[in-house]
């Protein structure tokens, strides 16, 4: 690798307030805010609206679509096909 070309990683906390969740890593991305972390060092928090914690698809509350009511739906609409 080039010297001097990339950007500095270093350890940053993500912390998703909703679904009260952080995580340490590292990352490129800079903030003025810290946080204490729980190894007693200060590092920089970014918050961050969804994540694993908080995401439907995560967490099982995904909403499930009526699939069966879609496909009566159009056949109602559209007739039964002769195939």
């Amino acid at each position: 690798m080039k010297n001097g070309i990339h950007p500095t990683s270093r350890p940053v906390i993500f912390r998703d307030k909703a679904g009260d969740f952080a995580f340490l890593t590292r990352s490129t991305a800079t903030s003025d805010r810290t946080l204490a972390w729980t190894d007693g060092n200060t590092y920089p928090v970014i918050d961050v609206e969804t994540s694993s914690a908080s995401h439907p698809f995560y967490t099982g509350k995904a909403r499930e679509l009526d699939t069966a009511g879609r496909i009566d739906r159009f056949r109602r609409r559209y007739g039964r096909s002769a195939g």
